[in-house]
């Protein structure tokens, strides 16, 4: 009767759709490292950081909710202590000064800000003694600067592609946590616009258009608008000089977004590979351990950033179509959980997770198929890094102890 009771508000669907990409994640590991010396030992540690996962994950799930929001300003300053010790003295790889070598793992602190960092700004976005009010201006630049000091410091890694998931996540909880809308639109308008207007004149033109009938219908005084206005053309008009200021590989790397061919051997090489590999494999794949454009190594990094195609390559469209189903179906339950979680704390949390998820899939499968810029962000649960699937095992825990005390209010 006591395990029932433990166990029945446990959500199986989350749980299995977890692991479930995990075990696909592995095939895929070990499919592309079986037969590489260098690389040959990371099944066995992305093995070994599934189970020590499974552990945190269940201890999570159980935890009294108060001991997590409790923990959550701690846990979150000892990682912006770790992100500032690896400047220092971190291993460099790849150029980045992202890890600390323990006993053969890499440990990147910045994974675990990811989780961190969600804990302090729900902590903070709950602050019933203070009465937190995301609609004043004090209490939302406290909750921007909580979100945005490990960006901060993830740059002079520098990690791109990491701080633009602290940025991803940000907007959603800040919403979720009742930012009006209006301020949510003055802050993505730039940006958009910025987008249009690297894609070319007429896309700039239609972007101000939409800004125009945004703030018209947003109706505010004569000074926002026109400060507004006049951020969302300079965002447009900069991007000239922005482009200009990249390093060269970065330039490279967002012509190759648009068209790969252009740098075929360099940096879209990535992007050329990976996209014969997935239409390759065809409806049923060509087996496991039997694909040409994996096994015979023309992706690098195959069972990191690019292990998307390790899968549409061995197990065809169907197999690729099942992670995207269990990847929707973990980001609509989170979803869920957030909608229907009466303790605030856990459903900041719950959309902050579902924010990080989603914007991973939808960056690091678009980079598989040429659609997105490559900017070294791999999949979750599935791509092969310690930390990585650490980090989203400690949000899966959160998500489990969110839905199994969704009925709550402390």
């Amino acid at each position: 009767m006591a395990t029932y009771k433990l166990f029945r508000r446990f959500n199986p669907v989350i749980f299995f759709s977890a692991f479930g990409l995990i075990f696909i994640g592995l095939l895929a590991i070990y499919s592309a490292t079986y037969n590489n010396p260098d690389v040959s030992g990371n099944f066995t540690k992305q093995m070994v950081s599934a189970i020590v996962g499974l552990v945190l994950v269940l201890t999570i799930t159980f935890l009294p909710t108060r001991y997590i929001s409790i923990s959550a300003y701690m846990l979150y300053g000892l990682n912006i202590m770790l992100l500032v010790a690896v400047l220092f003295i971190g291993k460099k790889i790849s150029g980045q000064t992202s890890w600390f070598s323990i006993a053969g793992f890499g440990i990147q602190p910045s994974e675990f800000a990811k989780f961190t960092t969600v804990l302090a700004l729900a902590t903070f976005l709950n602050n019933k003694e203070k009465d937190t009010d995301i609609t004043n201006l004090r209490d939302f630049s406290i909750a921007v600067f909580i979100g945005l000091l490990p960006v901060g410091l993830i740059m002079l890694q520098p990690d791109t592609g990491t701080s633009l998931v602290f940025l991803a996540m940000l907007l959603p909880i800040l919403y979720w946590a009742g930012m009006p809308n209006h301020v949510l639109f003055f802050i993505v308008a730039p940006a958009i616009t910025a987008i249009s207007a690297f894609l070319g004149t007429y896309y700039f033109i239609g972007a101000l258009l939409l800004v125009l009938i945004g703030l018209f219908f947003f109706k505010k005084n004569i000074l926002i608008s026109t400060l507004v206005l006049t951020a969302t053309v300079l965002s447009g008009l900069s991007v000239n000089y922005v482009y200009n200021k990249l390093q060269p590989y970065q330039q490279k790397r967002i012509i190759a977004m648009f068209s790969p061919e252009t740098d075929a051997l360099g940096s879209g090489y990535n992007v050329i590979q990976s996209k014969i590999a997935i239409g390759s494999g065809g409806l049923w794949g060509k087996g496991f351990l039997q694909g040409t454009q994996t096994q015979l190594k023309y992706i690098p990094e195959q069972w990191t950033d690019f292990i998307f195609c390790m899968v549409g390559e061995e197990f065809g469209f169907l197999g690729s179509l099942i992670v995207v189903i269990l990847f929707l179906t973990l980001i609509w339950q989170t979803i869920h959980i957030a909608y229907t979680c009466k303790n605030r704390f856990l459903s900041i949390c719950s959309i902050g997770f579902s924010s990080i998820f989603l914007f991973h899939m939808v960056i690091n499968l678009g980079m598989t198929m040429g659609i997105m810029p490559v900017i070294g962000i791999p999949l979750p649960f599935m791509s092969y890094g310690v930390s990585f699937l650490l980090a989203n095992l400690c949000m899966l825990g959160v998500i489990m102890n969110a839905h199994r005390n969704r009925k709550d209010y402390t």
